[in-house]
C-alpha cells in the first residue's frame, strides 16, 4: 500500500512535564505538546483510502521518503534541481514515530511494534515539489 502525504512533515514532540504546587504538596503533571496533530491528520487523511479493512495482524514494513520544505538558500540556479539530503532537524527517528503513531491510531495495525524493518529517508524537495512524504505499508513474508 503506498500513499503519497502533501504538508511539512512534523517530528513527534517528546512528553512535557511539570510540577504544580497545590496546598503543602506537588503534583506532577505531563501533557503532549500538540505541534504534530495537524501532520498526523494528514497522514490520516491521505492514507484513509489505502488502508486495509482490518489492522495487519502480523510483521510490517514501513518505508517513508520525507520531503522537508526547501530553504531559500539552496534554490539558487547552480544548486541541484532533485531532491538535497537533509541533515538539519527535525530527527528522522522523530518524523517516523509520527507516521507509525498516526497509522496505528488509524488502525493500519495494532501497534507500532509489528514494524519490523523499512527505510526512513530525509531530504530537501526538488525546485519544482513540494512538501511531504511518500510512505510504503507491506505486510513483512520470510
Amino acid at each position: 500500500m503506498i500513499f503519497t502525504v502533501r504538508g511539512i512533515p512534523k517530528a513527534q514532540p517528546r512528553p512535557r512535564a511539570f510540577a504544580r504546587k497545590m496546598g503543602a504538596k506537588f503534583v506532577a503533571r505531563v501533557y503532549e505538546a500538540g505541534t504534530a496533530e495537524k501532520w498526523k491528520s494528514d497522514v490520516i487523511q491521505a492514507g484513509r483510502p489505502q488502508r486495509p479493512e482490518t489492522p495487519l495482524d502480523g510483521p510490517v514494513t514501513v518505508t517513508i521518503r520525507f520531503l522537508m520544505p526547501r530553504p531559500k538558500r539552496l534554490m539558487r540556479r547552480k544548486d541541484p534541481e532533485e531532491a538535497i539530503p537533509c541533515t538539519a532537524k527535525p530527527d528522522r527517528d522523530n518524523l517516523e514515530k509520527a507516521v507509525l503513531d498516526a497509522l496505528t491510531n488509524d488502525g493500519w495495525f495494532r501497534d507500532d511494534a509489528q514494524v519490523v524493518g523499512g527505510e526512513v529517508t530525509k531530504f530537501y524537495h526538488p525546485k519544482s515539489g513540494a512538501p511531504g512524504a511518500m510512505i510504503v505499508v507491506e505486510e513483512y513474508y520470510d
